[in-house]
């Protein structure tokens, strides 16, 4: 049994592997959805904090990590990117894609192999349910940085106020 678990995990590196050449494409959908006007506000900005997070040096795992580091970013990616499909129409995101593939099966691959690369407590920091914070708090936390943007949202909560995503 020691086999078949170490060759399908290597089998599902490799898939990641190649699914972390599609994270420059990721990003740029990202930067295209940003001037979509079909494209929830709440949505975008949690665009901009996952292009942020891809781009910056201080991550959960540093990218100086060969493949774990980059794992945690298009992991991130995958989130917002299904995050969007479950509130909009999959057609939106499509018609920005400029990769190879379903960009909604793609993201949906990524979010599910993921997490078998990462540190669990990473991957339930990755996977919370959150929501945005009132405009108000959001105004007050970016100028007296004393309010959360982001809230994690319990599992008991009211079911319209978090994502219908399933991860």
């Amino acid at each position: 049994m020691g086999k078949i678990a170490r060759r399908e995990k290597s089998e599902l590196k490799g898939r990641m592997r190649n699914f972390l050449m599609f994270l420059p494409n990721l990003a740029r959908l990202l930067a295209r959805l940003l001037k979509d006007a079909r494209v929830p506000t709440a949505e975008k900005a949690l665009f901009v904090a996952a292009i942020v997070y891809v781009i910056s040096p201080l991550d959960l795992i540093p990218d100086i990590f060969p493949f774990f580091g980059q794992v945690d970013d298009i992991y991130m990616v995958a989130l917002v990117l299904l995050r969007l499909i479950n509130r909009t129409d999959v057609e939106v995101v499509r018609e920005h894609w400029s990769g190879g593939g379903d960009i909604a099966a793609l993201a949906d691959s990524i979010a599910s192999i993921a997490p078998k690369f990462l540190p669990k407590r990473i991957s339930r920091v990755l996977q919370s349910r959150v929501e945005l914070a009132p405009a108000g708090k959001i105004l007050k936390g970016i100028t007296k940085r004393d309010e959360p943007v982001v809230l994690e949202v319990s599992e008991d909560a009211p079911v319209e106020a978090v994502s219908t995503m399933n991860n």
